[in-house]
């Protein structure tokens, strides 16, 4: 069987025609696609000037671009570093935010700008780009996380005699105190703090030389553009350097979780500060006033807390129904470019807000004891003193002391209003005997504070204990901000470094 012939004649009109364009884009792909992306060119702006700045510095450094092209190139970029985003002039008439840049590059500098594309798609100078940005709002969002763990531990250290009904399901549950209470919200916040210090580990790392998918012969040693700009080291496999989006979720995913945890807060707050409860005021300067009642103050900071926490899940979710797309696709990195640093953003900002309100907090402590004193959540300790001191299992001593709270609620009486002889007169319906609890026995045992100051087990309510976990955790928290605070002078000495080579090198006659 033989092959059929090669035909030489011209390609029909039906063939794939490659190559790019001639044609300018659509209108409605300006309008539906462009102008999404440049709406973020002002985020990307920063870190695009800084990555073109160490670019040009790697192909220099290997002589890859003459010095003459190098020194107008940078001379040129340093201009835009300078320039404000708001007076750069990004059009979605030319795509994505890297083409307006192109082309005002080649307005001015003619061919020479063209080196700025060797070795590199457009698509890795937003991707470094994207990693500069994130790399400070992480570790920022990392001290924001830190202040407010720290704050609400002081707090919570201030109040921790300051005795409550703590609640489950906003019913009484047990004798507590405040500053055990707010002490919860400090632990999560230094757990997501954790995880925002790892994945800062991770967007510090350089996609920089990663070419398209598979490298470039020009960038072999792809440490060197990685030093230039301050990351911590490279991505090692090319395709994942351009295409990942697990460390996306990660600091969406966290960011969520530091600020869900002091929605929760915010939630109860909400409520206790409210007439019916009256157990919190907020500060004046977090409260807005009802412009039509004259007597509203409004826990305004509140609302605002609790809807950033909603709209950061939806941020997540959003996310997420994007990069289950197939590999090598850029719609879920279109989206990243605005939506990972906003959500950054916006959780810093809460963060701070939360911190504030917490450290301004007015505790209501006469309300508090008040409330604790007329309801009954003695009730468990009664139960677990009555299963020691009877001998009766725990069971008969929940009837017991469920059908007494029931029988002196009836009668108008209060948890500390128990007497003996009540006690005795359910027990023998429930138990067919007598428990022979004495009076001193029982004021004793349904004193909220003697209760508190039983829980002295790991991270009770026992003042002390309160006191020392919470000078543990202010101090979890102060490493947090200092390490923080330590990598953002890392990010800026090595930007100024960069800049510094690059005036350098303008200077060049």
């Amino acid at each position: 069987m033989t092959n059929p012939p090669v035909s030489s004649a011209p390609a029909s009109s039906s063939a794939r025609v490659a190559g790019p364009s001639q044609d300018g884009p659509a209108q409605e792909l300006i309008e539906a696609g462009f102008a999404w992306e440049i709406a973020d060119a002002p985020l990307l702006h920063h870190g695009l000037n800084v990555a073109d700045l160490g670019h040009v510095l790697d192909l220099y450094r290997r002589g890859v671009v003459p010095i003459d092209a190098a020194a107008v190139l940078v001379r040129e970029l340093l201009v835009a570093y300078r320039t404000p985003p708001e007076e750069f002039p990004y059009d979605a008439a030319y795509g994505e935010p890297y083409n307006s840049r192109e082309r005002l590059f080649a307005e001015r500098l003619g061919n020479t700008a063209g080196w700025l594309h060797a070795g590199r798609p457009r698509r890795e100078a937003a991707r470094v780009a994207l990693r500069i940005l994130l790399r400070g709002q992480t570790a920022r969002l990392m001290g924001d996380a830190g202040r407010f763990a720290a704050t609400t531990a002081s707090v919570a250290r201030e109040h921790s005699a300051v005795f409550m009904p703590d609640q489950t399901y906003l019913q009484q549950a047990q004798p507590s105190t405040f500053g055990h209470y707010l002490l919860a919200f400090s632990p999560p916040a230094l757990r997501d703090g954790e995880r925002l210090s790892a994945a800062l580990d991770q967007v510090n790392m350089s996609p920089g030389g990663a070419g398209c998918v598979n490298g470039s012969r020009i960038l072999d040693d792809r440490s060197k553009i990685a030093d230039l700009l301050g990351f911590s080291g490279v991505i090692d496999h090319t395709r994942d350097a351009m295409w990942q989006t697990d460390t996306f979720i990660d600091l969406l995913a966290t960011s969520t979780s530091l600020i869900s945890n002091q929605s929760k807060l915010a939630e109860d707050l909400e409520i206790w500060s409210s007439q019916e409860f009256d157990y919190v005021d907020l500060a004046g300067p977090y409260t807005r006033a009802s412009v039509l009642m004259p007597q509203k103050r409004n826990p305004y900071a509140l609302t605002i807390v609790r809807g950033a926490g909603g709209v950061l899940i939806g941020r997540l979710s959003g996310f997420l129904a994007v990069v289950k797309s197939p590999s090598a696709r850029s719609d879920n990195l279109i989206f990243a470019y605005g939506e990972i640093p906003r959500a950054l953003e916006l959780s810093s900002k809460i963060s701070s807000l939360m911190s504030g309100v917490v450290g301004t907090l007015t505790v209501n402590e006469d309300r508090m004891w008040e409330e604790l004193e007329a309801g009954f959540s003695q009730a468990t300790d009664l139960a677990e003193y009555i299963m020691m001191e009877s001998g009766i299992d725990y069971r008969s001593a929940y009837h017991v002391v469920g059908n007494t709270v029931r029988e002196a609620s009836r009668r108008g009486l209060r948890g500390i209003d128990i007497t003996p002889d009540l006690l005795d007169e359910v027990a023998e319906q429930v138990c067919g005997t007598t428990l022979g609890i004495t009076a001193d026995q029982l004021e004793s045992v349904l004193d909220p504070r003697n209760i508190v100051a039983t829980r002295t087990a790991t991270g009770g309510a026992a003042p002390s204990v309160l006191e020392a976990l919470a000078d543990r955790y202010e101090a979890d928290a102060q490493r947090l901000i200092e390490t923080a605070d330590h990598r953002i002078g890392d990010f800026e000495a090595a930007e100024a470094q960069l800049v510094s080579e690059a005036e350098v090198l303008a200077n060049h006659a």
